[in-house]
């Protein structure tokens, strides 16, 4: 997963782990084979090598999939390097300042889904155009993920790594001593089709929880959740924004409220200290839980929570989270840096990311590879992840991606429904959010 912002996610996220290193850094990493930045030669210090530069946010998993060391071994005249800012919201203004004067960039640059939509409409022509790129084929992906980063003229600015295909993880102890099924098909029948049945769930799981726990673990991950779900959410097709009046959102975020109001989710905002206590404390017993999740998961349980996770079907499906590849126009080794993104985005090389990283491919291709089909996580014992979340992504809707999505769905949560577990009325809350969200707008 990423180490992130899945606040876009998160917005995440999409993503809330690690420790910040430098911001983006101009020009080509040495010969060294550091992240740290500084220019080089096209020789790489005089070993004869290209050194390639990828500009990441957060732990986008290549390097610690071993792919960087696979790319070099196949061309040995290649050489990688990544400069890498933990969290989105750090990275991507930085990236915006470099694409707008042109300058600074690495050969390749990582998007987050959240920011993709305004990369596509206002700096498309610094980019490169992916799908003229030998190798490239649309139908390598799932097709709303393509047309994500494709413009209106049909140029394709970035190749899609990851997706965020919605599921909900629990905990088998927690709902065997509330008086829930355990078995996954029978988890996912109890709310089948309609959110408001995963919250009628949660008044269920109240009534018998185990004591000092909530049903699911924040406001913030519901809503998100929900929203994921819609096809409709903040803008329409034309560009207008429309989350004060899509009634979806209205819908999604009373809903939240309702349970913020019941107490069956914890008062925490996601990726925060408090949020990763609850975690290691075992205080909640589902979370909205993309696969990316089950790592974060992991990474701040403590060890005797290995095996008790398993993953149900969402209500319906949804995406949180996904990270596209681009090419600067203006990069130093612009051939290279194709061939590069090409190669990591493939389904094999993204199948493999999958079964280190727990990033799950958006290339359909690699859902039939056994990377993906045997795919198994220590929090989730023998549960087959790969195809519980394959099912779940070839049923996403084709969404409408907005420019400012990820400071709307931001407001909804850390300004508006967790006010909700602070006692404020949903009304009010939903009042503060809309109020913060269009104050941040006109900026």
């Amino acid at each position: 997963m990423r180490t992130i912002t899945r606040r876009s996610r998160s917005l995440g996220a999409l993503a809330a782990v690690a420790a910040l290193t430098t911001g983006l850094l101009a020009g080509c990493a040495d010969d060294s084979g550091g992240s740290s930045g500084g220019s080089s030669s096209d020789t790489g210090g005089g070993k004869g090598k290209t050194t390639i530069t990828l500009g990441l946010f957060g732990t986008q998993g290549f390097k610690e999939a071993g792919l960087y060391t696979e790319y070099e071994k196949l061309n040995p005249n290649i050489k990688i390097a990544e400069n890498v800012v933990e969290r989105n919201e750090n990275y991507y203004p930085a990236l915006v300042n470099h694409l707008t004067t042109n300058s600074g960039l690495q050969d390749v640059q990582a998007v987050e889904v959240g920011n993709i939509a305004e990369v596509v409409g206002t700096q498309a022509s610094k980019l490169v155009d992916l799908s003229k790129v030998s190798g490239v084929s649309k139908t390598n992906w799932l097709d709303w993920k393509w047309q994500q980063a494709t413009t209106q003229d049909g140029q394709t600015i970035g190749l899609g790594t990851d997706i965020g295909p919605m599921a909900i993880c629990y905990r088998k102890d927690l709902f065997q001593q509330a008086g829930l099924p355990t078995d996954r098909d029978k988890v996912g029948q109890l709310w089948a089709g309609d959110w408001n049945k995963l919250v009628a769930a949660g008044e269920t799981y109240k009534r018998k929880a185990p004591s000092g726990t909530t049903f699911m673990d924040s406001p913030g991950g519901l809503l998100n959740a929900v929203i994921s779900s819609e096809q409709e959410k903040f803008y329409d097709s034309s560009g207008k924004v429309i989350y004060k009046t899509n009634p979806a959102i209205k819908a999604a975020f009373d809903l939240t409220a309702k349970a913020a109001s019941e107490g069956l989710v914890g008062a925490q905002t996601q990726f925060q200290p408090a949020w990763d206590t609850t975690i290691a404390n075992s205080k909640f017993a589902a979370v909205a839980c993309p696969p990316w999740m089950l790592g974060y998961l992991k990474g701040k349980s403590k060890p005797d929570a290995a095996g008790k996770w398993d993953v149900a079907a969402a209500p319906k499906s949804g995406n949180w989270g996904g990270t596209f590849l681009t090419v600067p126009k203006s990069g130093k080794h612009v051939t290279e840096a194709e061939k590069l993104v090409t190669w990591l985005t493939a389904p094999a090389q993204q199948a493999k990311l999958f079964n280190v990283q727990g990033s799950f491919p958006s290339a359909p291709g690699a859902y039939s590879l056994p990377q993906v089909t045997g795919a198994k996580n220590t929090m989730t014992g023998d549960t087959p992840i790969g195809t519980v979340f394959a099912e779940a992504a070839k049923a996403i809707p084709t969404q409408v991606i907005g420019p400012k999505d990820q400071i709307i769905q931001q407001g909804l949560t850390d300004n508006g429904v967790i006010l909700v577990t602070k006692g404020k009325s949903a009304a009010e809350a939903w009042n503060t959010a809309t109020k913060t969200i269009d104050n941040n707008l006109e900026k």
